[in-house]
């Protein structure tokens, strides 16, 4: 059985009322001891998400600045005993890394070169020797400039071959992540990142990316853990790794007089076998300690053999609850009566009836019905504000059809795909269209050449929708749209290029013309194949679009169209997909730019049953274009000269015929495979 909402939400109020007195009466001492955990395990859980996206951001800043260096060693960019640059270069990684505090590098013979950040304004760069001389250079910032402001030599006892991260990397020939304390000048808790550098196929030394735990220190202490709360890193015997410290940095050592910081440290040490990092599950307990109790979470985090340990004083929440929930139990005792009464009668007269109006109303916003959304007044500032907003919700996004088609978000909608990132690889087909001769077109009308993109967009636009395309943006003069998504089209290839002989049929009828007087043409580029498809950008924006290889070729074939004199060009897998129910010639074998292989490219000419059928020049060119291939560059002369002749103008027949004479007047080599190269895009 169904209710109305004014039944409901009537009974609902009294029920809630009477449920509600009898419930906290009983259950008011259990539901403390269930809100004291309930609060500690959100803001463990709080904690954990915190402190996890630190170190990944740690981690990550370190294995992307590893990569730098390796790369720019290993690729021979300088060379590692070449101080200057090796200088630039490990500092631009401090510099550029926030939670970086070394960037080493050690030889197998015992010399030793890195970076030191000192605080944010202090950089020292350190070299030693195999005699264990050590060698400093100190920069300081000078208004937004780094300069070296001493140099000094001291004496060390600081081995890089006795380190365990320079040892193990080596020994494994693999990255190694670790903890250290000995540094060239002096002890600090630091996890060091290394890996072993090979240049030419040799061992030449290893790398180390070295973050000091003071920086993770720093940012525990940023942490907001309730008033008194506080949360730790610790190994599993209880040594302190990271303690909240907001003063620690590689200039001042970390601080370990934090109240809290010898119950979080009972707390691991007590969990005994119940509680292992390597298992990867959390911990909780309760323990006393100074007669005051305590909850504490333990937590196996990222680094192997660290977990996060945070306390919170049942003080803290506890005792506030407790005494809410007495004065609750006398509040409720007067009131029930009385506001039973009235809040089932208000409910139903100022709740229920203007509820249900504002429900239709978001139904048609569900529906992208917009046009049909309206407003409903409220004696309820609340229901008035909601159903306000609902209409101003309907108007804004009413505004976006302008920029989103309709249909796209309603099929979104339906597909139950959403604003979600992600996307999906299909086979589809994707088209650019842009104007030819825009820039110079645009230089000479400034602001006026707005009305003529105007109507020109108008134009293709209405095209590509009629004809199952989706438009995926516009930049600056050229179009770009895709048919294949969201909704699958088995005959997406037959349908762009349809749509794109009506995008030139319809700049024919359009008229428009250049500041010149002359007739405004479009060059249309169109390709086949799998792209991924979906929703592409940031967590603060996206872009319903595709992106790939074959949306690349497709850009690079609008601007083929240049060299061949053409309108519309269709790639290899265009070709197969529409096969027969097209019209085209076969133009050439195209290396397009930025690919070693070369591919098939075809121009469309029309639809099948559409027209005259294939011309007879077409044969023609593509019998010189088989002789071109074959190396019979005298035939393949007589062949395209013909084409030209029955298609007067012909700007690709012209191409190929300066071609075959270049190739006799000076022929290509025994490799030459008649493959055209791009030198442009």
């Amino acid at each position: 059985m169904r209710l109305g909402i004014r039944t409901a939400i009537s009974a609902l109020v009294l029920t809630s009322i009477v449920v509600s007195a009898v419930g906290v009466h009983l259950l008011w001492w259990r539901t403390a001891q269930q809100v004291s955990q309930t609060l500690a395990n959100t803001i463990n859980d709080q904690i954990v998400s915190a402190v996890g996206d630190e170190l990944q951001s740690v981690t990550s800043e370190a294995r992307s600045s590893m990569m730098a260096v390796r790369t720019l060693l290993a690729e021979k960019v300088f060379d590692p005993h070449d101080a200057r640059k090796r200088e630039i270069a490990f500092r631009s990684q401090l510099l550029s890394q926030p939670t970086i505090s070394w960037v080493a590098f050690g030889w197998p013979d015992g010399s030793f070169f890195a970076g030191h950040k000192l605080g944010n304004s202090v950089i020292e760069m350190l070299e030693i020797t195999p005699d264990r001389n050590l060698r400093i250079n100190r920069y300081e910032f000078v208004g937004n400039d780094l300069k070296l402001k001493a140099s000094w030599f001291e004496e060390t006892d600081y081995s890089v071959t006795e380190q365990e991260w320079f040892r193990v990397a080596k020994e494994t020939n693999d990255e190694y992540w670790s903890t250290l304390t000995a540094h060239p000048r002096g002890e600090r808790l630091a996890a060091a990142f290394s890996a072993p550098l090979e240049i030419d196929q040799k061992p030449a030394g290893v790398l180390a990316i070295i973050i000091e735990l003071t920086r993770v220190s720093n940012f525990l202490s940023q942490l907001t853990v309730g008033k008194s709360a506080g949360a730790f890193i610790l190994e599993r015997d209880g040594k302190v790794v990271a303690s909240p410290d907001p003063d620690a940095s590689e200039l001042v050592a970390l601080k370990t007089d934090h109240p809290l910081l010898p119950v979080a440290v009972d707390a691991i040490r007590n969990a005994g076998s119940a509680y292992e990092p390597g298992e990867g599950q959390p911990f909780n307990t309760t323990l006393t300690r100074d007669g005051k109790a305590y909850q504490a979470g333990i937590t196996p985090i990222s680094f192997p053999g660290w977990s996060l340990v945070t306390v919170v004083p049942e003080s803290e929440f506890l005792g506030p609850v407790q005494m809410t929930i007495r004065n609750l139990l006398i509040g409720l005792a007067v009131l029930i009566v009385f506001a039973g009464l009235l809040s089932a009668w208000l409910a139903q007269r100022l709740i229920a009836t203007p509820l249900l109006k504002v429900v239709n109303e978001i139904r048609h916003v569900e529906r992208f019905d917009l046009d049909k959304v309206q407003r409903h007044p409220s004696r309820l500032a609340e229901i008035g504000n909601l159903s306000g907003a609902i209409g101003d919700m309907a108007q804004g996004l009413a505004a976006f059809r302008k920029y989103i088609p309709a249909d796209l978000v309603k099929r979104l909608i339906s597909d139950g795909n959403g604003a979600r990132l992600g996307g999906a690889v299909r086979p589809m087909s994707v088209m650019f269209i842009d104007l030819a001769g825009f820039t110079g077109m645009s230089e000479r009308l400034g602001d006026r050449i707005i009305p003529l993109l105007s109507r020109y967009f108008d134009c293709v636009s209405l095209q590509i929708q009629s004809h199952n395309g989706t438009i995926d943006k516009f930049i600056g003069d050229a179009v770009m749209a895709f048919w294949g998504a969201p909704s699958p089209n088995p005959d997406h290839a037959v349908d762009c290029c349809r749509a794109a002989l009506a995008c030139r049929r319809a700049m024919e009828q359009a008229d428009l013309v250049d500041d010149h007087g002359q007739p405004v043409r479009i060059r249309i580029g169109i390709n086949s194949g799998d792209m991924l498809v979906g929703n592409i950008g940031s967590e603060v924006r996206l872009n319903y679009t595709v992106i790939g290889d074959a949306v690349n070729i497709a850009s690079r074939l609008e601007s083929t169209n240049k060299a061949y004199g053409s309108t519309i060009i269709i790639g290899p897998e265009t070709r197969r997909l529409a096969g027969d129910r097209v019209v085209v010639r076969e133009l050439d074998r195209l290396a397009v730019y930025g690919r070693a292989g070369g591919l098939q490219i075809y121009e469309l000419l029309d639809m099948a049953g559409e027209g005259d059928g294939t011309p007879d020049w077409v044969a023609s060119y593509e019998a010189g274009l088989a002789a071109w291939r074959a190396r019979d560059f005298t035939t393949a002369l007589g062949a395209f000269e013909q084409a030209r002749e029955i298609r007067k103008e012909d700007a690709a027949s012209s191409a190929m015929i300066e071609r075959c004479r270049q190739q006799l007047e000076n022929p290509s080599g025994e490799d030459w495979d008649g493959t055209t190269i791009a030198r442009t895009k």
